[in-house]
């Protein structure tokens, strides 16, 4: 892919950040971390308490939890988008980061973190959500995603 590339990503804990970091370092991307508004805490991740705030953004499509910071993404032809998968898909605050951004004429290239999920179903969701954009092959990058990034970039 050519033109410049930006690595957008969400992390919870740490996982998706170090992953995306560790891209950065590669491939000379510009890094933005997509951050809550309010940071979730360790409760707030509880997946198996069904009040938790994670819990009851998940189990709404159209919640869109508030941002802290925005990005600018005109002078970008190519996005990788990390995030950890939560019930299936991308957190809401990927969506929300998406919402506010233009992707017309970008490509973007999801990437994951997870324990158990693969990416398909993210790539269909993102693909459904935001059919604007050019949506590159994603990968689930628990390990190796700075070879993957140079890949993916052309380095």
């Amino acid at each position: 892919m050519s033109g410049k590339a930006l690595i957008a990503y969400f992390s919870a804990t740490g996982t998706t950040a170090d992953v995306a970091r560790g891209m950065a370092d590669v491939t000379g991307a510009d890094l933005f971390e997509i951050r809550p508004e309010a940071p979730y805490s360790e409760a707030d991740l509880d997946w198996t308490n069904k009040k938790s705030r994670s819990s009851v953004e998940m189990g709404d499509e159209s919640c869109r939890p508030p941002m802290a910071g925005t990005m600018d993404v005109s002078g970008y032809d190519t996005i990788l988008l990390g995030f950890p998968v939560w019930w299936y898909v991308e957190p809401r605050i990927v969506d929300t980061f998406l919402d506010s951004c233009d992707l017309s004429g970008k490509t973007v290239v999801p990437f994951a973190t997870s324990g158990g999920s693969g990416i398909e179903k993210c790539q269909s969701h993102l693909e459904r959500l935001y059919p604007q954009a050019s949506w590159g092959k994603g990968r689930l990058v628990n390990s190796g995603g700075a070879e993957w990034a140079k890949d993916v970039l052309g380095e």
